[in-house]
């Protein structure tokens, strides 16, 4: 009856995963992790040399050592029969992940083809304008600023060399 009269959640407050969910997931991913280091680093040489220990001596015993650490969170978190049912994200949480996770995934699929200023001034401009809710005219402004000095300090000043694209090209850098 208790449940009848509880309010029902709103729709950004769902979970997207819950906690136990989550950490089951990185579980199984370290451990896949771990058998494949543990596996590259047994094939270039897990043992002692006449010389010392071989290259994959010290990052085989690392890899059995995360393998452990994972199994024991994978098989806490599957013996456990309560814990880990609050969310781990919800809704509106993961809505805000993601309008930082895709705009700097574009920025470095970009790079490689704009290059790195380029792709910048376009990733601080979106991210002022779309998140922020700053005006385009400051995104736009701000972002050349700061692309401008990035520029400035490290092709000019600096000499270091960055990922550049068509534009810098056509000015003939």
């Amino acid at each position: 009856m208790a449940a009848e009269n509880a309010e029902p959640e709103r729709a950004d407050d769902r979970p997207v995963i819950r906690t136990r969910s989550a950490d089951i997931v990185v579980s199984l991913s370290l451990l896949s992790l771990a058998a494949l280091l543990g596996w590259d680093s047994w094939r270039i040489g897990a043992g002692w040399a006449s010389d010392g220990p071989q290259a994959g001596y010290f990052p085989f015993y690392l890899s059995v050592m995360l393998a452990l650490a994972s199994l024991y969170g994978l098989v806490s978190m599957l013996l456990a029969t309560k814990a880990g049912g609050e969310a781990f994200v919800t809704g509106d949480q993961f809505v805000r992940v993601m309008q930082v996770f895709v705009p700097t995934l574009l920025f470095v699929a970009l790079t490689q083809f704009l290059g790195l200023y380029v792709a910048s001034f376009l990733l601080v401009a979106g991210f002022m304008w779309y998140v922020g809710g700053i005006a385009v005219w400051k995104s736009v402004l701000t972002s050349f600023l700061f692309t401008a000095a990035m520029f400035i300090t490290f092709e000019i000043a600096f000499d270091v060399i960055m990922p550049k694209g068509p534009l810098e090209a056509a000015f003939g850098y």
